[in-house]
């Protein structure tokens, strides 16, 4: 019974917390319209037929939660140095390839918000017949460094956490 109700009990714990914050009050309205949302959401996510998630290494996601606001940071005080320095430096910006090993599309799916997050960086496309990302970086000072940080930082803990 508690099963046919909440299909994805974590979804529905996340959908009535955030409701309950949103709406600023814990009273008697804000509580029922949460779990009406709480209740609907999975279902919702029943009718997509999506596959489960299987997380195979829970502590890698830390160690990658921490490497991303590390490197978010860095990126973000490198375009602002950027911005502000104006035509001070050369800068050259391009679009680079990266060969990916990766092929869950829920890895895939956190790289491409990782890389899209990050200042400086955009996941433009990705090739999943040749597992070839194409990406495009503001200041693009050597390719192959680039290519390094992706698959070490990030696709490496990918992969240890989905396949």
């Amino acid at each position: 019974m508690i099963r046919a109700l909440f299909p994805h009990p974590i979804l529905a714990l996340g959908v009535f917390a955030t409701s309950v914050l949103l709406s600023g009050a814990f009273n008697p309205p804000s509580i029922a319209l949460a779990l009406l949302l709480a209740v609907l959401a999975p279902q919702v996510m029943r009718a997509l037929d999506l596959q489960r998630v299987r997380v195979r290494a829970p502590l890698a996601i830390v160690q990658l939660a921490s490497v991303v606001a590390v490197d978010v940071l860095r990126s973000n005080w490198a375009v602002a140095t950027i911005i502000l320095a104006g035509r001070k430096r050369e800068r050259k910006s391009g679009f680079i390839h990266v060969p990916l090993d990766l092929k869950d599309r829920y890895a895939l799916a956190v790289l491409a918000v990782i890389l899209t997050a990050t200042p400086g960086t955009l996941w433009v496309e990705y090739d999943s017949a040749s597992g070839r990302l194409l990406l495009h970086v503001l200041d693009l000072v050597d390719e192959e460094s680039w290519i390094h940080l992706i698959k070490d930082r990030y696709e490496r803990r990918l992969r240890e956490i989905f396949e």
